[in-house]
């Protein structure tokens, strides 16, 4: 998506920041007309270059960053939180976050680095403590801001919110992350979804500092739960805005589902193997990549994923785990 502003309802329009060296390519940030100024629903990743490029996009609309008085973040991960962070310390705006966010954001203080320490704890449950070492040596080297992580304003729960004249319902979605939320303007048919719903790529999961507890199984739970709200505009923090969060619902729980069938016929074919040997035998991505052209962070990601799904699937009683070591190995029941 190029840079830019461009509307996508009356008064609300999306900004597309760019993420650098990622394969995502961007982050949606929405900014919201009020009569005070602007809200932003998630604030991008703070990098050299954000603030102009925010800047150059508002102008487009006869605003400034300096008009932002609310920041409303989606979930802790460094593209959605750390530029919200950098425009209260410019200009005041008033940050708020996921109160489930709140062990995940003072754990991330605490570490003071971007190693993602309990990912490399379940690798290594995973059977995989190459890749574990691989991916810590690369995280341990990049750049770390603490001033990034500083507390929100407030802590958000879920319940009604009202941003500017409109009312919003503050929406608990578990699974990204523990704290993650979505904002839903019914009256106005608009779905917020952060990273919970998206057009084209699943998001991942459990990807948190923090203990593992079931992620995949609570991200269903709150993925079924948008199927009983009404429906609504998809605006999702990557990729294009699309008509219907249903369609997509539904699709991402076919897709899901099928994972689980691949992973069960690969246990039934491998035998008792631990969760790398799994993910190492099954396609990745859209364009059904092979494991092993994969690149270490998105190992680590498919391999954790992979033991997502077969933690839930030992948790509905369909295969087996026991643990050898500090690895479990996973076997059809």
């Amino acid at each position: 998506m190029e840079p830019g502003c461009y509307e996508v309802a009356p008064g609300v329009h999306r900004v597309p920041l760019q993420m650098p060296a990622d394969g995502l390519g961007a982050v949606n940030v929405y900014a919201l007309e009020t009569p005070d100024g602007l809200a932003l629903v998630d604030g991008g990743w703070r990098v050299d270059t954000t603030f102009g490029e925010m800047e150059r996009a508002l102008r487009r609309i006869g605003h400034g960053t300096e008009q932002i008085h609310d920041i409303y973040v989606t979930h802790v991960h460094r593209d959605h939180y750390t530029f919200a962070v950098e425009l209260r310390r410019r200009h005041g705006s008033r940050v708020h976050l996921g109160v489930a966010e709140a062990d995940g954001l003072a754990a991330v203080g605490a570490l003071g680095s971007n190693v993602p320490t309990n990912s490399l704890h379940e690798l290594r449950r995973a059977g995989a403590p190459v890749l574990a070492d691989t991916v810590e040596a690369l995280t341990a080297a990049e750049p770390f801001y603490p001033s990034d992580w500083e507390k929100p304003d407030h802590w958000l729960a879920a319940g009604p919110l009202r941003i500017g004249q409109h009312a919003v319902d503050v929406v608990h979605t578990p699974g990204h992350t523990k704290g993650h939320m979505v904002f839903h303007d019914t009256q106005r048919g608009l779905l917020f979804s952060g990273d919970h719903v998206l057009p084209s790529i699943t998001p991942s999961i459990g990807f948190e500092l923090g203990e593992w507890d079931l992620p995949l199984g609570r991200y269903l739970d709150s993925l079924s739960g948008l199927l009983d709200r009404p429906d609504s505009q998809l605006l999702p923090a990557h990729g294009d805005p699309t008509p219907s969060v249903h369609v997509r619902v539904e699709e991402l729980l076919v897709h899901h589902d099928r994972r689980f069938a691949a992973m069960r016929d690969a246990l039934a074919t491998l035998g008792p193997v631990t969760a790398s040997a799994v993910a190492e035998a099954i396609p990745w991505t859209r364009r059904e990549r092979p494991f092993a052209t994969l690149d270490p962070f998105n190992r680590m990601i498919a391999t954790c994923e992979t033991l997502a799904h077969l933690d839930t699937l030992v948790d509905r009683g369909q295969i087996t785990v026991r643990s050898r070591g500090d690895r479990d190995v996973f076997a059809v029941a």
